[in-house]
C-alpha cells in the first residue's frame, strides 16, 4: 500500500485466511475497498476490525479506529485522532500515511496551509524514520509542495534509489521534475519508469497523465491525447476511481484549452464514468472535476451538482466552502462561451485554489482557465501578474507564449 503497488488487497486477504481474527488486515482490507470506492464492503471490514479490536493492543485499537473513522467519512475525527496517535507511536507508516499526499486528510481538509501543515508534521517526525523508503518520498513531496523544489527533489531521490519500484517515489519525482519546468528530464524519466513497471501500480495512469502534461506544455496535443488512448481513459483500468475521473476529466479539458476538438466521444465515455462512480455530491475534488464533465458535455446535470454542494456547504459538509461551487460557476460560464462572466467569477477564487486540495499540478487546470478566459475575453492585464508568477516559480513554453498575448491586449 505504501508504494502505491497493486496487490495489497490479495495480500491481505491471504493474511485473513491465515488468521481470521487477525483485526489489522481486515482494517487494511478494508482500506483497500474504500481506495477502489467499495464502500459497503468496506465498511463491512472496518466493523469487523473493530470487533476483533478487542483482543489487539491499544497502538492496534487506535490504528483501527483512526482507519475506520476515515471509512466511514469522519475526516475531521480521523485526523485529530491521528496526530494524537502519532504522538505515541510516530513509525505508524498507515497512520502517517493518511495525513499525507496529494488525497490526504490535510489535502481535502479545506484548509489554505494544508501545503506547509504537511511539511511541519513530515519534519517533526523525521528522525523517527531517518533513511527509510517510503518516509523520504513524503518529506521530499512536501517540501517540493511546500516550494521548496530543490530540497524536496534532492530528498525524493534518496528515497527512489532506496526502493525505484516504489510508484509513490516515481509520482514525487514527476512533481520535482514539473515544478521545476524540466520536461525533457521528465519524459525521460517517465518514459523510462512506465515501461519498467507496467502494470504494477496504482498510480501507473496518473504517471501517464503527468507524460501528457509535458506533450501539452511543449504544444503537441495529440501526443497527448494517444497517452490518453493508451494508459487514461477509463475503460478497464485497475485504478482507483478517484484517480480515474479526476485524470481524465483534468486531460480533456486541458486538451480542450489547448485547442483540441473531437473530444466529445470521449467526454462522454468521462460522463458515463463519472455517473456510476459519483452520481451524487460528496467529495469534494470528484465535485469540482465534474463541473468539467457537465460542462463539456453540455449536460444539466452540472446546475444539480452545484446545487448539491450548496446543500452540503450549509450544512458545514464542504470542507473548502464556497470557493468549489464557485469554481463550478467559473466553469459554466467558460463552457457557455462567457469568457468576461467567467474571468469576473474566476479572478477572486484563484488564491482560494488551495483549499480544494489536489497538488499544484492538478489546481493549475483552474488557473490554466482563468487564463485562458481573460485572453478570450480581451483581459490580458487581469492574468499577467497570475502569469508572470507562474513564469517566476518555473520556465514555461506555454505560460510564455500566454504572457506575449496577454502583453498585446
Amino acid at each position: 500500500m505504501l508504494a502505491a503497488l497493486l496487490g495489497a488487497d490479495a495480500a491481505f486477504e491471504a493474511a485473513i485466511a491465515e488468521d481470521p481474527a487477525f483485526a489489522m488486515a481486515h482494517i487494511g482490507r478494508a482500506r483497500v475497498h474504500q481506495l477502489n470506492m467499495e464502500g459497503g464492503a468496506a465498511r463491512a471490514r472496518a466493523a469487523t476490525a473493530r470487533e476483533l479490536a478487542a483482543a489487539a493492543s491499544p497502538r492496534e485499537r487506535q490504528h483501527i479506529e483512526i482507519m475506520a473513522s476515515v471509512i466511514e467519512s469522519q475526516a475531521k475525527k480521523a485526523m485529530a485522532m491521528a496526530e494524537q496517535h502519532l504522538t505515541e507511536y510516530p513509525r505508524d507508516a498507515q497512520v502517517l500515511s493518511l495525513l499525507l499526499g496529494a488525497f490526504g486528510l490535510y489535502a481535502f481538509s479545506g484548509r489554505a496551509d494544508h501545503d506547509a501543515a504537511r511539511l511541519t508534521l513530515c519534519e517533526r517526525y523525521a528522525a523517527d524514520y531517518g533513511d527509510d523508503w517510503w518516509f523520504l518520498t513524503y518529506l521530499g513531496w512536501s517540501k517540493t509542495e511546500a516550494g521548496d523544489v530543490v530540497a524536496g527533489r534532492a530528498v525524493t531521490e534518496r528515497g527512489y534509489a532506496l526502493k525505484p519500484e516504489n510508484a509513490g517515489a516515481a509520482h514525487a519525482v514527476a512533481h520535482a521534475l514539473f515544478e521545476q519546468g524540466d520536461g525533457a528530464e521528465g519524459r525521460a524519466f517517465l518514459s523510462a519508469w512506465l515501461p519498467a513497471n507496467d502494470r504494477t501500480s496504482f498510480l501507473q495512469g496518473h504517471l501517464a497523465w503527468h507524460l501528457a502534461l509535458i506533450d501539452i506544455e511543449e504544444g503537441d496535443a495529440d501526443a497527448a491525447l494517444g497517452i490518453y488512448e493508451r494508459h487514461i481513459k477509463p475503460a478497464g483500468r485497475p485504478y482507483p476511481p478517484l484517480n480515474i475521473y479526476t485524470d481524465t476529466a483534468s486531460l480533456l479539458w486541458r486538451l480542450s484549452l489547448a485547442g483540441k476538438t473531437g473530444l466529445e466521444p470521449y467526454w462522454k465515455d468521462v460522463a458515463a464514468y463519472g455517473d456510476g462512480h459519483f452520481p451524487k455530491a460528496g467529495a469534494h475534488f470528484a465535485d469540482v472535476h465534474h463541473a468539467l464533465v457537465a460542462a463539456a458535455t453540455t449536460s444539466d446535470a452540472l446546475q444539480a451538482r452545484l446545487a448539491e454542494m450548496e446543500t452540503r456547504h450549509a450544512d458545514g459538509k464542504l470542507a473548502p466552502g464556497p470557493s468549489a461551487i464557485g469554481l463550478g460557476r467559473g466553469i459554466a460560464a467558460f463552457a457557455a462561451g462567457d469568457y468576461g462572466a467567467a474571468v469576473r467569477i474566476l479572478a477572486p477564487l484563484m488564491p482560494e485554489l488551495v483549499r480544494i486540495g489536489g497538488s499544484h499540478a492538478q489546481r493549475e487546470l483552474w488557473e490554466d482557465t482563468f487564463i485562458v478566459a481573460c485572453l478570450r475575453a480581451g483581459e490580458g492585464k487581469q492574468a499577467a501578474e497570475l502569469i508572470s508568477d507562474r513564469l517566476h516559480r518555473r520556465p514555461s513554453r506555454r505560460d510564455q507564449m500566454w504572457s506575449q498575448q496577454a502583453a498585446r491586449q
